[in-house]
């Protein structure tokens, strides 16, 4: 069986460093490594279209902008395919056949759609196809043919009921979809990166994101205002490290070579931890290391973006190969799929 990635992103604004932590850097390690046939990544535009039908222009101009960060984190056309969801026609059918091997009241115990909902204040108003993202999502995985999806841990429960609509599907009308398996991220810190303001996950629509095409400045800013040990008040108190978002994110990004280019009086992160916790040790010193840290990691990000910027009808080009090339595949495996169920009836 050949090992095919497929993961993406919704694009109602710019990714941020939870996307490249939780999923982007991964994608890219994966893509380069050589051990999969195939990789295929989608901006899922049909599916932001779900809780943005009356705003069609932010989810369209935002085709550009996550393009753009995929690009510039180092996803390379030549060897992933990015595509567009909404022109996969292919998809929207899939999800009409396994519409009828899910209850509502299966969706409804979908603890990421739970978290979403409440999140967006859907509870009394929710829009059918952002309640059935979960069907949704299996028929991009499946048409696709996926073996791994890399995501992060929030997504978890979503790819547990695609294997679920997979494994119905396959009992019915026999074995013709392909199980996929989740891949998260091996960092522990990187599962779900929390926002600057030490809310449990780092959202646009909160305004606590570090965006990965952050201009120096700005970085620099959000780092300062940070959210740390709030009993951390003097340097010389003793610090907690766990639940500040500051110590998160240097156990996400951080390297013993980082020390010795900024902070050489320590060896590693386990030396400064102790350190804080200990007392003796400022906020404004710790941040001050993340900052730059970050700054190394996303500068090389923004400028590349920069260059990208220059030819959006180049960037477009792209996109659209990769989504005939995508249509092709999903409508193989459709056809299979009609085969399967005896709905081929001229064939």
């Amino acid at each position: 069986m050949k090992k095919i990635i497929l993961t993406g992103d919704r694009p109602t604004g710019r990714l941020h460093i939870g996307h490249y932590v939780g999923s982007l850097r991964r994608r890219v390690q994966l893509q380069n490594s050589g051990e999969y046939d195939k990789v295929l990544i989608m901006i899922a535009d049909a599916q932001a279209l779900t809780d943005n039908a009356d705003n069609p222009e932010k989810v369209r101009s935002n085709i550009l902008e996550v393009a753009l960060d995929y690009l510039a984190c180092g996803l390379d056309p030549s060897k992933s395919t990015l595509f567009i969801q909404s022109q996969i026609p292919e998809l929207c059918e899939l999800s009409f056949y396994y519409m009828n091997l899910v209850t509502v009241s299966r969706l409804q115990r979908n603890p990421t759609v739970k978290t979403e909902i409440k999140m967006r204040n859907f509870e009394a108003n929710i829009p059918v196809g952002f309640f059935t993202y979960p069907i949704s999502q299996a028929a991009d995985i499946t048409a696709f043919k996926a073996t791994t999806v890399p995501v992060g841990e929030d997504q978890a429960p979503m790819l547990e009921q695609c294997v679920e609509i997979v494994r119905r599907f396959n009992n019915i009308y026999g074995e013709t979809l392909v199980e996929p398996k989740i891949l998260l991220p091996e960092n522990q810190a990187c599962m779900r990166l929390p926002g600057i303001d030490g809310k449990a996950k780092m959202s646009k629509s909160l305004g606590n994101c570090i965006y990965l095409s952050e201009e120096a400045d700005e970085l620099a800013k959000k780092v300062r205002i940070m959210y740390t040990d709030p009993n951390h008040l003097k340097v010389s108190d003793p610090g907690t490290v766990e639940g500040n978002v500051v110590f998160t994110y240097l156990d996400a990004f951080c390297r013993d070579e980082h020390f010795a280019a900024y902070l050489p009086e320590y060896a590693n992160l386990d030396e400064l931890k102790a350190h804080y916790r200990r007392g003796g040790l400022g906020d404004v010193k710790v941040k001050k290391l993340l900052n730059a840290i970050l700054e190394e990691e996303l500068a090389p990000i923004r400028e590349r973006r920069k260059e990208f910027a220059k030819d959006p009808a180049a960037v477009y080009d792209i996109l659209r190969k990769g989504s005939l090339d995508a249509r092709e595949i999903a409508a193989k495996t459709l056809d299979e799929v009609r085969d399967a169920m005896q709905i081929n009836y001229f064939k």
